[in-house]
């Protein structure tokens, strides 16, 4: 593991500005920078990125955060990788902390593996590019599919020797271990005999999300039929074939950039379509799709266009591992080739004008290009039909929103010409499955699942009075104030009246002791964790920073604490007055704003409570249980309108 001492010396020396500027073009706004989104397809510049705060924000998708945050969104990298690289853009020495033996030899020889791997991925280009052998056989077939010198040096490809253990010999003379040629595949070993695996083979390196070599994919060139056409290196502790995508280091960026990834069946298929300008493509690796990999394309994109072989055997295969896709809330779409093409093909004998111009006209939405292709297959055999039709149900009932759902069994019912019921009913009987319950569910009303989705749109007011609280916490906790306490006293006359009372203290003091009076506890999670660290920070730190934080902090909460930041850098505007959430003004200290905000907060809250007091009451019977009811209803009531008071006072 890399040291906390490393770390803290790469969040002091790495700048936030120099970093993202290798990979956006920013400009000078003020004291701030300004650029294109990298995550979005954008004409206006939305992102911003803050020198003084060592913060990005990007206002188009909403992602924000630190140095290694943005290295970790644009990069893909895990948060090791990033401080990593970081380490070695500004020449920092990675210290790592104390391991056991168990785990330094585990360390070790994962590492050894990697460098070994390494190491075959350029003996493979080097005799492909330097030797007759390797011109003459492999980059000719290589030149023969199409690719250009700058594709072949991009992915890599090489080609191994057509002799039984060159390779290895000539590793080991490196100095490289044969525990190691073994242990990764590259060399097989039978008692006393050794031999290249990859013998007589064109070369595709299989790189890791981050460009690590995991492990090759070889192509026979000879018609030897005793030997598969392909062959792959077998699984390892660094190469695990189910949970690993081939290009999708050159892809990631292009993925979430265009926010769908192609999925492809074949190496030369994703090289093809690369060089074609269509870089978001990635493969499976001619394997039956996997979860693991889903989920790595998922952390890119919700959306996934698959592309098949033009013929019935590609079609049905494709279609098998789509189910997963839908498992995972991901949204996919089909693209069949014309009979007789494949991605690659097709890529090589059109223009990227042509390409992309057929993937846009033919792609269709999975669900409705499944249920049409089920039909025409089912042709007028009912018991075929039936099937068919659970068949369709099945796919239907993987997808977890409820309002797609909806409007695919309303599609499928069309498609198929048989009523919504019969699909409601199919589908229940698949949720119930093994449920051991025998009542059918209702089918769910459209307009209840809209008006679910509709009122998530709406602005939450606690939600938002939280968020300024915490904002008053970062952008002035330490600020002295003068707060005027307002007490309720009865005067001479029996007449209850506010009396005055100033008190001086710093801003988090007032905020933290005022929510505890009135035992007020934040409903959102992330929110509720910001706000005791800030006080904890505020009140034992002399000087606070939120750099002191944000680095400590989980994502979620590190993008909550970027808006809050950068809001003066926002342009979007919003109607708070009529949410009753306080804004501050240029002419309004910061005393008034501390207290109009913890009053509105009261508010809010005291509103909540008379209107769930109100629900309560109609369940109430008895005449004793509903006038004391009132009575509460009563007492929150006048609380209210003192609060609402001394609202119209600080304003």
């Amino acid at each position: 593991m890399i040291s906390r001492t490393t770390i803290d010396n790469v969040f002091e020396t790495a700048r936030v500005e120099e970093v993202i500027g290798d990979f956006v073009q920013l400009k000078r706004s003020g004291s701030n920078l300004k650029g294109l989104s990298p995550f979005t397809d954008e004409r206006s510049p939305s992102f911003m990125v803050s020198p003084v705060k060592q913060i990005w924000k990007d206002f188009s998708s909403g992602k924000g955060g630190n140095v290694v945050a943005f290295l970790m969104e644009h990069e893909h990298f895990n948060y090791p990788e990033a401080i990593k690289y970081l380490a070695k853009k500004y020449g920092i020495e990675i210290e790592e902390t104390e391991q056991s033996d168990e785990q330094k030899e585990q360390a070790n020889e994962r590492e050894s593996m990697y460098l070994v791997s390494e190491y075959a991925n350029e003996f493979f280009q080097k005799r492909m590019h330097e030797t007759d052998e390797g011109k003459a056989i492999g980059l000719s077939y290589f030149k023969e599919r199409g690719f250009t010198s700058e594709t072949i040096k991009k992915f890599d490809l090489g080609y191994s020797p057509d002799d039984w253990e060159v390779f290895t010999k000539t590793a080991l003379e490196d100095g490289y271990k044969l525990e190691y040629l073994e242990k990764t595949g590259l060399t097989i070993v039978k008692e006393d005999k050794r031999f290249d695996r990859f013998k007589g083979r064109v070369m595709f390196p299989i790189h890791s999300m981050s460009g690590r070599v995991l492990g090759f994919g070889g192509r026979i060139l000879s018609n030897t039929k005793k030997a598969a056409k392909y062959l792959n290196s077998p699984e390892s502790d660094i190469y695990h074939k189910s949970k690993v995508l081939y290009g999708i280091y050159y892809a990631k960026q292009a993925i979430a950039k265009e926010d769908n990834c192609y999925l492809v069946e074949g190496y030369t298929d994703v090289i093809q379509f690369h060089q074609s300008g269509i870089e978001n493509t990635v493969s499976s690796s001619g394997t039956a799709l996997t979860p693991e990999q889903i989920r790595l394309i998922n952390r890119l994109t919700k959306n996934i266009t698959v592309l098949f072989d033009g013929d019935a055997a590609g079609t049905r295969a494709s279609l098998r591992g789509i189910d997963l896709i839908l498992e995972q809330g991901m949204n996919v779409k089909v693209c069949p080739f014309p009979e007789g093409e494949d991605p690659d093909s097709f890529a090589r004998s059109n223009s990227e004008d042509e390409l992309r111009e057929f993937l846009e006209e033919n792609s269709y939405d999975f669900i409705t290009y499944k249920a049409s292709l089920l039909m025409d297959e089912a042709k007028n055999d009912p018991v075929k039909k039936a099937g068919l039709i659970r068949d369709m149900v099945n796919s239907i009932a993987k997808i977890p929103d409820n309002i797609q759902r909806e409007v695919y069994l309303q599609e499928c019912s069309r498609i198929m010409d048989i009523s919504e019921d019969v699909l409601y009913a199919t589908l229940a009987q698949i949720e119930n499955k093994g449920s051991g319950s025998s009542s059918q569910p209702k089918k769910k009303k459209m307009e209840v699942v809209k008006e679910e989705s509709a009122a998530k749109t709406k602005v939450d007011p606690l939600y938002e009075l939280e968020r300024k609280i915490i904002s008053l916490l970062v952008l002035y906790g330490r600020e002295e104030g003068e707060f005027h306490d307002m007490l309720l006293k009865q005067n001479d006359q029996g007449e209850m009246i506010y009396e005055s009372e100033i008190q001086e203290s710093k801003v988090f003091e007032k905020i933290f002791l005022d929510l505890q009076e009135d035992e007020i506890e934040f409903t959102n999670e992330d929110f509720k964790k910001l706000f005791l660290l800030l006080i904890e920070k505020l009140n034992s730190e002399d000087e606070f920073g939120v750099e002191m934080i944000i680095n400590d902090i989980e994502e979620s909460q590190a993008i909550k604490l970027t808006d809050i930041l950068m809001e003066e850098e926002q342009y979007e505007l919003h109607d708070w007055d009529r949410h009753d959430i306080p804004v501050k003004t240029k002419d309004q200290g910061i005393s008034q704003y501390v207290t109009q905000t913890i009053l509105s907060l009261r508010r809010h809250l005291v509103g909540r409570k008379i209107s769930e007091l109100l629900e309560e009451m109609k369940e109430v019977d008895s005449e004793i249980d509903r006038t004391e009811k009132i009575q509460e209803i009563m007492s929150y009531t006048s609380l209210s309108t003192i609060i609402s008071d001394r609202l119209g006072r600080v304003m």
